[in-house]
């Protein structure tokens, strides 16, 4: 059995997750569990799955959290603010951390659990596009893994496995296309919240359902990728594949793909990143090629996704740039999702931020460089949006 803390467990990722703990309750154990806000849900679920350590983001929450669990002996440690985020995720004989915790709130909690020796199955990519630099070195030191436990990373970590060194040669990541993909660019000047939010195929949360209709969140992952698989970003390709059946494609030096296919189902990717090596048997729906129907591809429409370029500029420039890009983009897509600026703003405003800290860049960066990094994009993307409302003809910001 293998035991497991759940970072961000009231989300998406974290309760595909537990439904995964409950299906195979001889296979997986949790130990910790640490969530945002949601003090019913949590309380849910350390009354099912009685874990050791317990943390809430929102510390005006404690309470609520520690009066809804009361009655549960033994008690578990009941901890809040982020200090009680990173203190779960380096908690106890937990083998294996599964991040799901939103944006870059994840990466201090993940850098804990990795100086402590935990094996990480990453869903949350902000981890490695805004610490990177730093995060893979301490893999390297304290000898753990990591195992991307997002589709697209998982598919392309499933198709690497048994390809000898240096056999790759491109990553083709699958983009859905969005809510977006079928729109007339010109039509994008009229979207709204609710627009955004309809994801095609896939169920995710707000943020990351509108990164996907920005193409931002496929920017993002080529970063990942760059950084989990070693690959220049000039070998990193993105792909509009409306189905959503390929989750992502590699192509070898002779020329020969390998893909791997499945229902849009996070179930699968998290599946394996806590189970490799080993293949667990499921009674999910199998895939039926005949059902799937026709797969489709179509190359990604720049000036439509003009925050695909942004991340992969972003990328090139290295240090903390795309922490600032990362940054930029959760504030933006923040304010997008309070109405406070037009969905064609978000790309905007990350220009402008990205732009004011080319000569700010450290090439270098430690962790207190990144996290002032961070810091900074935030409140620069509200001195863009003030701009923005002063000229809002402005297409670009360069």
């Amino acid at each position: 059995m293998k035991a497991i803390t759940l970072l961000g467990s009231t989300g998406s990722i974290g309760t595909q997750t537990l439904d995964i703990v409950a299906q195979y309750p001889d296979q997986f154990q949790i130990v910790g569990l640490a969530a945002g806000n949601n003090v019913e849900m949590l309380a849910a679920q350390v009354r099912q799955f009685r874990p050791s350590i317990v943390a809430i983001r929102a510390e005006e929450k404690l309470p609520a959290l520690k009066a809804a669990i009361a009655d549960i002996l033994p008690q578990p440690i009941i901890l809040a603010g982020e200090a009680g985020i990173v203190e779960v995720a380096g908690y106890g004989n937990a083998e294996t951390v599964v991040t799901g915790i939103v944006g870059c709130a994840g990466l201090l909690p993940t850098i804990a659990a990795i100086e402590a020796g935990k094996d990480i199955a990453l869903a949350n990519k902000e981890t490695l596009i805004a610490g990177g630099p730093v995060v893979l070195p301490l893999v390297e030191k304290h000898g753990v893994k990591l195992l991307p436990a997002d589709s697209e990373h998982s598919a392309i970590f499933q198709c690497l496995q048994g390809v000898p060194t240096g056999g790759l040669r491109r990553i083709l990541l699958t983009a859905s296309g969005g809510a977006f993909r079928d729109w007339d660019t010109e039509k994008l000047a009229e979207v709204t919240v609710a627009d955004a939010l309809k994801h095609p195929n896939w169920s995710m949360g707000r943020k990351i359902t509108v990164d996907s209709a920005s193409l931002m969140n496929k920017g993002l992952e080529v970063i990942e990728a760059h950084f989990l698989f070693g690959v220049d970003y000039d070998r990193i390709d993105i792909v509009i594949h409306p189905q959503s059946i390929i989750h992502s494609l590699i192509e070898l030096q002779d020329t020969s793909v390998l893909a791997q296919l499945g229902w849009p189902d996070m179930r699968l990717p998290l599946l394996y990143a806590l189970s490799w090596p080993d293949r667990i048997y499921t009674d999910w729906q199998p895939l039926d090629l005949v059902k799937s129907g026709d797969l489709t591809f179509r190359e990604p429409d720049g000036q439509k996704y003009p925050c695909m370029q942004l991340a992969y500029t972003a990328g090139k420039a290295g240090g903390t740039m795309p922490a600032v890009l990362n940054a930029a983009n959760e504030q933006a897509v923040a304010l997008f999702l309070e109405e406070k600026i037009k969905f064609l703003d978000i790309p905007r405003c990350i220009e402008w931020v990205c732009d004011r800290h080319q000569d700010h860049n450290h090439v270098n960066p430690t962790l207190d460089d990144i996290l002032a990094a961070d810091i900074w994009a935030r409140k620069e993307v509200l001195t863009a949006m003030e701009y923005l409302a002063a000229r809002p003809q402005t297409i670009s910001l360069a």
